[in-house]
């Protein structure tokens, strides 16, 4: 999760390669008035965004179900869009969030081609984020590390919550 530009998407297929299973990309369920709107400047409201959210946790429901994991890029930039999501899933979820600067963030969003999110809409998603509070249980991560460095950090921090999951249910 995080703002465009941070490195969600690279992150995400890295991790889904490393655990042998799919990724979903949150930008392609995203419908065309949607991208039309962010393609002209105009950032998304909660009514746009219901939609776009609900398409994306079916379809990790529907790839968890056929394929028992799946990692996914979104942007799930407020509480209450990953509750959403969480509650779409209907499994349990980790939210791992890429942090960079405003400025490295117009860097990235600058030298990418061909993505409909263009630069005047970074202030708007910076503002829209709501930074996870620590009941979250979000691991936050410094964008500026490299992709491989990112990916062997989550894995880490995935494998650590499964064992501590493990612990709970086996009531140790």
């Amino acid at each position: 999760m995080g703002v465009s530009g941070c490195g969600k998407s690279t992150l995400g297929a890295l991790l889904a390669r490393r655990l042998g299973c799919a990724f979903l990309e949150g930008d392609a369920f995203h419908d065309e008035t949607a991208v039309a709107k962010m393609r002209a400047g105009r950032p998304l409201t909660d009514e746009d965004r219901w939609p776009w959210l609900d398409r994306l946790g079916l379809a990790i429901k529907e790839t968890l179900a056929s394929e028992g994991q799946a990692v996914a890029a979104c942007s799930a930039l407020r509480l209450r869009y990953r509750e959403r999501l969480r509650a779409a899933i209907g499994a349990p979820v980790r939210f791992v969030l890429l942090d960079a600067s405003r400025e490295e963030l117009l860097k990235r969003m600058t030298e990418r081609a061909d993505h409909y999110m263009p630069v005047s809409l970074l202030d708007s998603q910076l503002a829209t984020l709501e930074r996870p509070s620590a009941e979250e249980q979000v691991f936050a991560l410094d964008a500026l590390i490299s992709p491989d460095q990112l990916c062997d950090s989550v894995q880490a921090w995935l494998s650590d919550q499964s064992l501590t999951a493990d612990a709970h249910v086996s009531g140790h």
